[in-house]
């Protein structure tokens, strides 16, 4: 018996994936969350690296895929590319990751001494349609969401009808000049925000399947600005 009570608190206490992080400065107080979430083939260092730039006040937590396709690449799930070019994912995968990232949130609330009400998700391209899933079928959970080069995927959205996506704030960019995730799709996807009256920031730029320095200069411009900072 008294194994069993020494073993569940380090169950409890572990993240469904490998994770890197930075701690906030705040003493004594529930700090603001930043859960960062990679794309296709990347690892938990790449955006990982934004933190140079970000506040301290921020604790950030950065994970990594489950799936290594490459040497030091990781997925969240499976995406395949037949003899026409056209592509299908592993949807059951993709919404078994939505949900292990809705767990790495509960677990880190109590591990790092995050606020509740203080919870940014990032993800980039197969990240951002992950996160994105992630809050409008959780929203309760969520304040604010920063969308890189993704789009709103139906398939692994199970859209909640809580009060509270009238809560969340979504910071969503994309370039027009993306070959790996085309512009239009990204940009027709964004409907299922406007039908739910759900407040949103889109912003395109003339680049390719990344972020270029003014858009991440705008899109920390807009966090701080939607980040309930302690007093």
């Amino acid at each position: 018996m008294e194994l069993l009570i020494l073993i569940r608190p380090v169950l409890m206490n572990k993240l469904p994936f490998f994770h890197i992080h930075r701690k906030s400065n705040l003493e004594d107080v529930p700090s603001p969350l930043i859960l960062m979430v990679h794309g296709y083939g990347s690892n938990e260092q790449d955006l990982f690296s934004f933190s140079r730039s970000i506040p301290e006040k921020f604790t950030i937590i950065s994970i990594r895929g489950d799936i290594e396709i490459q040497y030091n690449g990781y997925a969240w799930y499976n995406i395949s590319i037949d003899y026409n070019g056209n592509k299908s994912y592993d949807t059951n995968k993709a919404i078994e990751s939505r949900n292990n990232i809705f767990k790495t949130i509960e677990i880190c609330k109590n591990k790092y001494n995050i606020d509740p009400n203080n919870i940014t998700l990032l993800g980039f391209s197969q990240g951002s349609m992950l996160v994105n899933a992630v809050a409008l079928t959780f929203p309760d959970k969520i304040r604010n969401v920063v969308s890189l080069s993704g789009a709103f995927d139906p398939n692994i959205i199970n859209l909640s009808s809580s009060n509270s996506l009238k809560k969340i704030s979504f910071y969503v960019s994309h370039g027009l000049n993306d070959e790996i995730l085309p512009f239009n799709l990204s940009k027709e996807s964004l409907n299922i925000l406007k039908e739910n009256n759900i407040d949103y920031t889109f912003e395109e730029y003339p680049i390719g399947h990344g972020v270029s320095p003014e858009n991440f200069k705008s899109m920390l411009k807009w966090l701080i600005k939607k980040t309930i900072w302690p007093q």
